[in-house]
């Protein structure tokens, strides 16, 4: 029955690549196989349940049924919206202009929509997440990247404003997504050398034509250095207020509140009020989604009048991201145990191994009962989802596809 679909739709595969490969860790380890799954993409604890974190769902079981049944608006609840902006920004006392999305997916998919036309192409860092490359492709859009610094590495200003010139060079505008802190899948950020040389690199292209910054804000709240992040979200909230380059987020409750199945976040631009974007965005809620769930938007509310609430969540955060330290820890210390480099974890769920030929060698892994996610540049590995005393088999595994003995 394909004929029905139009001839671009008729040769995709038949599950997102990340979902397949978990998918097929799960059935060898019901078949009875030893498997160590590094795919997922949600935290789990150490016996393999997914987190839940139980202020949130505490707040949860107390909605009442008109925190829940009823439409929102279609741009969100402004009170929701506000309180999400103020997560990141307390200084803040508005969202700008501002709309809720399902998840942080919606806002990306949402900013393609208003900030790019057809054919034109995003900016965003190497690696990233695959999903970029299909929200922009059925967006009718290119990807390209500049690449992510490596560890100990100053970022490469050359590339980048080659980059972004390039581009604004054949567009005449700048869409540029940044995942930082916290980079998924790297799971380091810039450090405030480059992340001021980006930002200059920015407001000198912005001279030339507008210039789009949207931060992805998936994993801020798992780190080991929360002190970073909140510098780096003011050097970020400084380039916003000068306004020569748009600056705006695409914020989640998904990892920070583990609430992934209730699909809640919001595009925010806090320090722009045009009401010219302000419509659009709306308009954009309206010709999608229509508008989002009223349940999360509802705890988050409860969440930001209730100060023990705040309190047991941070203390969570806490816990969880010095658990992900721990994880991170072993597997640096298990590569260099077989003579590999550490990766040098930071914050977020993912760590990234560099190698040649991922793809080849993400499947002899498979074949030894250890399961990645095969990127251009190396392997992700999820250590939201891998114990720390996995790593040593994780290590000896890598070190024996890469170098056969």
């Amino acid at each position: 029955m394909t004929d029905q679909l139009i001839p671009t739709r008729r040769s995709f595969p038949a599950d997102d690549p990340i979902f397949a490969l978990n998918a097929e860790a799960q059935a060898r380890k019901a078949a009875g196989e030893s498997v160590l799954n590094a795919t997922v993409g949600a935290l789990l604890d150490d016996s393999g349940q997914l987190v839940i974190l139980e202020s949130v769902m505490d707040l949860w079981r107390e909605l009442t049924a008109m925190e829940v049944a009823p439409y929102a608006p279609i741009a969100g609840d402004p009170t929701f919206l506000k309180a999400l902006v103020k997560r990141h920004w307390p200084m803040l006392d508005t969202a700008g202009a501002a709309c809720a999305t399902p998840g942080g997916s919606g806002a990306l998919a949402l900013s393609l929509r208003n900030f790019l036309e057809p054919g034109q192409a995003l900016l965003t860092t190497a690696p990233f997440w695959g999903p970029y490359a299909t929200l922009a492709a059925e967006n009718g859009m290119q990807l390209i990247t500049a690449p992510w610094p490596e560890a100990g590495e100053p970022l490469d200003a050359t590339a980048w404003d080659l980059a972004l010139r390039q581009l604004m060079k054949a567009q005449g505008r700048v869409l540029l997504w940044l995942n930082d802190p916290c980079h998924n899948p790297t799971g380091r950020s810039l450090s405030a050398a480059d992340r001021a040389v980006l930002m200059d690199l920015l407001r000198d292209v912005a001279s030339l034509g507008p210039v789009t910054l949207l931060l992805d804000f998936a994993y801020l709240d798992y780190t080991r250095e929360p002190g970073a992040v909140a510098a780096a979200l003011g050097d970020y909230a400084v380039l916003g207020a000068e306004g020569r380059v748009l600056v705006g987020a695409s914020l989640s409750l998904s990892k920070s509140m583990t609430l992934y199945g209730a699909r809640s976040g919001a595009l925010a631009f806090p320090w722009c009020e045009d009401p010219a974007l302000q419509a659009a965005l709306t308009q954009s809620c309206r010709g999608t989604w229509s508008n989002c769930a009223r349940a999360p938007q509802a705890l988050l509310l409860r969440l930001a009048k209730d100060g023990k609430a705040q309190a047991r969540l941070s203390a969570e955060h806490r816990h969880w991201s010095d658990v992900l330290a721990a994880r991170a820890a072993a597997l640096d210390a298990a590569l260099e145990s077989e003579g590999m480099a550490p990766l040098h974890w930071q914050g977020g769920f993912f760590v990234t191994v560099t190698t040649a030929d991922p793809e080849a060698i993400c499947g002899r892994l498979k074949a030894e009962g250890v399961f990645t996610v095969p990127l251009p540049e190396g392997l992700r590995v999820g250590i939201c989802g891998m114990k720390a005393a996995e790593a040593p088999r994780f290590a000896k595994a890598l070190k024996g596809v890469l170098v056969p003995r």
